[in-house]
Protein backbone atom coordinates (compact mmCIF):
# COMPACT_ATOMS: atom_id res chain seq x y z
CA UNK A 1 0.00 0.00 0.00
CA UNK A 2 2.81 2.52 0.89
CA UNK A 3 5.99 2.02 -0.29
CA UNK A 4 9.25 4.54 0.77
CA UNK A 5 12.94 4.03 -1.09
CA UNK A 6 15.65 6.00 0.40
CA UNK A 7 14.15 9.53 1.04
CA UNK A 8 16.17 12.18 1.95
CA UNK A 9 14.78 15.91 2.99
CA UNK A 10 16.51 18.69 3.55
CA UNK A 11 15.54 22.51 5.76
CA UNK A 12 17.57 25.52 5.53
CA UNK A 13 16.94 27.50 8.47
CA UNK A 14 19.06 29.41 7.51
CA UNK A 15 21.76 26.27 7.49
CA UNK A 16 20.83 23.28 5.44
CA UNK A 17 19.90 20.49 8.19
CA UNK A 18 18.86 16.90 6.93
CA UNK A 19 15.70 16.53 8.59
CA UNK A 20 15.13 12.80 6.79
CA UNK A 21 18.53 10.54 5.85
CA UNK A 22 17.66 7.76 3.13
CA UNK A 23 14.34 6.38 4.85
CA UNK A 24 13.11 3.08 3.27
CA UNK A 25 10.06 1.27 4.41
CA UNK A 26 6.80 -0.54 3.21
CA UNK A 27 3.54 -0.64 4.71
CA UNK A 28 1.25 -3.50 3.96
CA UNK A 29 -2.38 -3.33 3.31
CA UNK A 30 -4.07 -3.47 6.73
CA UNK A 31 -0.66 -2.98 8.44
CA UNK A 32 -0.34 -1.07 11.66
CA UNK A 33 2.68 0.91 12.17
CA UNK A 34 3.77 2.74 15.16
CA UNK A 35 6.98 4.94 14.37
CA UNK A 36 8.27 6.36 17.73
CA UNK A 37 11.39 8.18 18.42
CA UNK A 38 12.85 11.36 20.54
CA UNK A 39 11.71 15.02 19.46
CA UNK A 40 13.14 16.15 16.46
CA UNK A 41 14.00 12.97 15.02
CA UNK A 42 12.25 13.63 11.78
CA UNK A 43 8.79 11.47 12.66
CA UNK A 44 6.20 14.14 11.44
CA UNK A 45 8.59 15.19 9.06
CA UNK A 46 8.44 11.54 7.09
CA UNK A 47 4.47 11.47 7.67
CA UNK A 48 4.51 15.12 5.86
CA UNK A 49 5.95 13.88 3.14
CA UNK A 50 3.83 10.85 2.45
CA UNK A 51 1.32 12.75 1.31
CA UNK A 52 3.25 15.47 0.07
CA UNK A 53 2.96 18.41 2.76
CA UNK A 54 6.24 18.46 2.74
CA UNK A 55 8.15 17.74 -0.51
CA UNK A 56 10.84 15.35 -0.23
CA UNK A 57 14.14 16.23 -1.71
CA UNK A 58 14.62 12.86 -3.33
CA UNK A 59 13.93 9.27 -3.28
CA UNK A 60 10.80 7.69 -3.98
CA UNK A 61 6.78 7.17 -2.29
CA UNK A 62 3.93 5.47 -3.87
CA UNK A 63 0.61 5.59 -2.35
CA UNK A 64 -1.29 2.47 -3.96
CA UNK A 65 1.04 2.57 -6.70
CA UNK A 66 0.71 6.33 -7.53
CA UNK A 67 3.58 8.42 -6.98
CA UNK A 68 3.72 11.10 -4.49
CA UNK A 69 6.72 13.08 -5.53
CA UNK A 70 5.67 13.15 -9.87
CA UNK A 71 4.84 16.97 -10.17
CA UNK A 72 2.32 15.81 -12.94
CA UNK A 73 0.21 13.74 -10.01
CA UNK A 74 -2.94 15.07 -8.81
CA UNK A 75 -1.79 15.55 -5.37
CA UNK A 76 -5.31 16.24 -4.12
CA UNK A 77 -6.43 12.62 -5.67
CA UNK A 78 -3.50 10.71 -3.51
CA UNK A 79 -4.38 12.74 -0.20
CA UNK A 80 -8.07 11.64 -0.68
CA UNK A 81 -6.63 8.16 0.02
CA UNK A 82 -4.71 9.33 2.43
CA UNK A 83 -6.34 10.80 5.68
CA UNK A 84 -3.97 12.37 8.28
CA UNK A 85 -5.14 13.29 11.64
CA UNK A 86 -2.92 16.43 13.19
CA UNK A 87 -2.06 17.39 16.73
CA UNK A 88 -4.78 20.06 16.43
CA UNK A 89 -7.59 19.31 15.61
CA UNK A 90 -7.88 22.13 12.25
CA UNK A 91 -11.93 21.76 12.70
CA UNK A 92 -13.24 25.48 11.56
CA UNK A 93 -15.01 26.83 14.34
CA UNK A 94 -18.05 28.55 12.43
CA UNK A 95 -19.11 25.20 10.67
CA UNK A 96 -20.98 22.54 13.18
CA UNK A 97 -19.57 19.00 13.54
CA UNK A 98 -21.66 17.43 10.90
CA UNK A 99 -20.62 20.41 8.25
CA UNK A 100 -17.05 20.00 9.28
CA UNK A 101 -17.34 16.46 8.05
CA UNK A 102 -18.98 16.68 4.89
CA UNK A 103 -16.92 19.15 3.55
CA UNK A 104 -14.28 17.49 1.82
CA UNK A 105 -16.37 15.00 -0.13
CA UNK A 106 -18.35 17.29 -1.24
CA UNK A 107 -15.93 19.78 -2.90
CA UNK A 108 -12.95 17.32 -3.28
CA UNK A 109 -15.44 14.09 -4.43
CA UNK A 110 -17.93 16.10 -6.07
CA UNK A 111 -20.06 13.59 -3.99
CA UNK A 112 -23.85 14.86 -2.82
CA UNK A 113 -24.87 16.26 0.23
CA UNK A 114 -27.46 13.53 1.43
CA UNK A 115 -24.81 10.88 0.64
CA UNK A 116 -22.24 12.43 2.86
CA UNK A 117 -23.97 13.38 5.80
CA UNK A 118 -25.85 9.76 5.89
CA UNK A 119 -21.80 8.80 5.74
CA UNK A 120 -21.01 11.41 8.31
CA UNK A 121 -23.47 10.68 10.93
CA UNK A 122 -22.38 7.08 10.67
CA UNK A 123 -18.85 7.93 11.28
CA UNK A 124 -19.93 10.31 14.23
CA UNK A 125 -21.44 6.94 15.31
CA UNK A 126 -18.39 4.77 14.69
CA UNK A 127 -16.10 7.72 17.03
CA UNK A 128 -18.42 7.56 20.15
CA UNK A 129 -20.30 11.52 19.39
CA UNK A 130 -22.76 10.74 17.02
CA UNK A 131 -25.52 12.83 19.67
CA UNK A 132 -22.80 15.99 18.43
CA UNK A 133 -23.35 16.36 14.94
CA UNK A 134 -25.54 19.68 15.10
CA UNK A 135 -22.86 21.27 17.97
CA UNK A 136 -19.96 23.58 17.18
CA UNK A 137 -16.64 22.70 17.67
CA UNK A 138 -15.78 25.23 20.80
CA UNK A 139 -18.93 23.33 22.40
CA UNK A 140 -16.82 20.22 22.61
CA UNK A 141 -13.96 18.76 24.17
CA UNK A 142 -10.56 18.67 23.68
CA UNK A 143 -10.67 14.72 23.22
CA UNK A 144 -14.53 15.14 21.30
CA UNK A 145 -13.10 17.42 18.55
CA UNK A 146 -10.27 14.89 17.71
CA UNK A 147 -12.92 12.10 17.47
CA UNK A 148 -14.49 14.66 14.96
CA UNK A 149 -11.52 15.30 13.11
CA UNK A 150 -10.77 11.42 12.81
CA UNK A 151 -14.70 10.92 11.65
CA UNK A 152 -13.28 13.82 9.05
CA UNK A 153 -10.64 12.00 8.03
CA UNK A 154 -12.82 8.91 7.15
CA UNK A 155 -15.35 10.66 5.93
CA UNK A 156 -13.30 10.47 2.60
CA UNK A 157 -13.05 7.10 2.72
CA UNK A 158 -9.66 7.02 2.61
CA UNK A 159 -7.31 3.76 2.40
CA UNK A 160 -4.57 5.00 4.71
CA UNK A 161 -5.13 6.89 7.62
CA UNK A 162 -2.01 8.84 8.68
CA UNK A 163 -2.01 9.84 12.57
CA UNK A 164 1.16 12.56 13.57
CA UNK A 165 0.75 12.51 17.63
CA UNK A 166 -3.34 13.10 17.90
CA UNK A 167 -3.18 12.90 21.46
CA UNK A 168 -0.37 14.72 22.54
CA UNK A 169 -2.37 18.05 22.29
CA UNK A 170 -5.40 16.62 24.88
CA UNK A 171 -5.46 16.49 28.43
CA UNK A 172 -4.30 13.35 29.91
CA UNK A 173 -7.84 12.56 31.02
CA UNK A 174 -8.78 12.80 27.27
CA UNK A 175 -5.99 10.12 25.78
CA UNK A 176 -7.55 7.10 26.28
CA UNK A 177 -10.81 8.09 24.39
CA UNK A 178 -8.91 8.81 21.18
CA UNK A 179 -6.64 5.79 21.50
CA UNK A 180 -9.81 4.17 22.01
CA UNK A 181 -11.04 4.93 18.65
CA UNK A 182 -7.74 4.09 17.12
CA UNK A 183 -7.82 0.85 18.03
CA UNK A 184 -11.10 0.05 16.79
CA UNK A 185 -10.09 1.36 13.75
CA UNK A 186 -6.73 -0.56 13.49
CA UNK A 187 -8.65 -3.55 14.66
CA UNK A 188 -11.22 -2.69 11.54
CA UNK A 189 -8.61 -3.71 9.13
CA UNK A 190 -7.76 -0.06 8.10
CA UNK A 191 -4.31 0.64 7.13
CA UNK A 192 -2.18 3.02 9.80
CA UNK A 193 0.58 4.71 10.12
CA UNK A 194 0.74 6.44 13.45
CA UNK A 195 3.37 8.72 15.03
CA UNK A 196 2.99 8.21 18.66
CA UNK A 197 4.49 8.46 22.23
CA UNK A 198 2.15 5.81 23.37
CA UNK A 199 4.37 2.86 24.28
CA UNK A 200 1.33 0.93 25.38
CA UNK A 201 -0.48 1.52 22.09
CA UNK A 202 2.35 0.48 20.48
CA UNK A 203 2.55 -2.48 22.39
CA UNK A 204 -1.66 -3.43 22.08
CA UNK A 205 -1.87 -2.29 18.36
CA UNK A 206 0.96 -2.34 16.19
CA UNK A 207 1.86 -4.84 13.78
CA UNK A 208 5.36 -3.26 13.73
CA UNK A 209 7.54 -0.45 15.35
CA UNK A 210 9.72 1.74 13.74
CA UNK A 211 12.31 3.86 15.91
CA UNK A 212 13.58 7.12 14.00
CA UNK A 213 16.45 9.23 15.50
CA UNK A 214 18.48 11.83 13.60
CA UNK A 215 16.04 11.36 10.66
CA UNK A 216 16.56 7.45 10.21
CA UNK A 217 15.07 4.34 10.71
CA UNK A 218 17.45 2.87 13.38
CA UNK A 219 15.42 -0.36 14.40
CA UNK A 220 12.12 -1.90 13.06
CA UNK A 221 10.27 -4.95 14.25
CA UNK A 222 7.33 -6.36 16.20
CA UNK A 223 6.78 -4.90 19.22
CA UNK A 224 7.61 -7.81 20.94
CA UNK A 225 10.53 -7.40 19.54
CA UNK A 226 11.25 -3.90 20.02
CA UNK A 227 10.52 -3.89 23.61
CA UNK A 228 11.95 -6.85 25.11
CA UNK A 229 14.67 -7.12 22.75
CA UNK A 230 16.09 -4.11 20.26
CA UNK A 231 19.39 -4.10 18.69
CA UNK A 232 20.28 -0.70 18.92
CA UNK A 233 22.05 1.08 20.90
CA UNK A 234 20.26 3.96 20.77
CA UNK A 235 17.04 2.60 20.76
CA UNK A 236 18.07 0.97 23.88
CA UNK A 237 18.76 3.81 25.74
CA UNK A 238 15.81 5.76 24.29
CA UNK A 239 13.56 2.77 26.21
CA UNK A 240 15.32 2.97 29.28
CA UNK A 241 14.71 7.16 29.63
CA UNK A 242 10.92 6.36 28.91
CA UNK A 243 9.95 2.91 30.49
Amino acid sequence: MIRVRNVNKFFYVPEKIQALSDVSCDVSEGEVVVVIGPSGSGKSTFLRCLNRLEFADSGEIAIDGANVLDPKVDINKVRAEAGMVFQSFNLFPHKTVLENLVMAPMTVRGEGREECEERGRKYLKKVGIESKWNSYPDQLSGGQQQRVAIARALCMQPKVMLFDEPTSALDPEMVGEVLDVMKDLARSGMTMICVTHEMGFAREVADRVIFMDAGAILEEGTPEHFFQNPQNERAQTFLKQIL
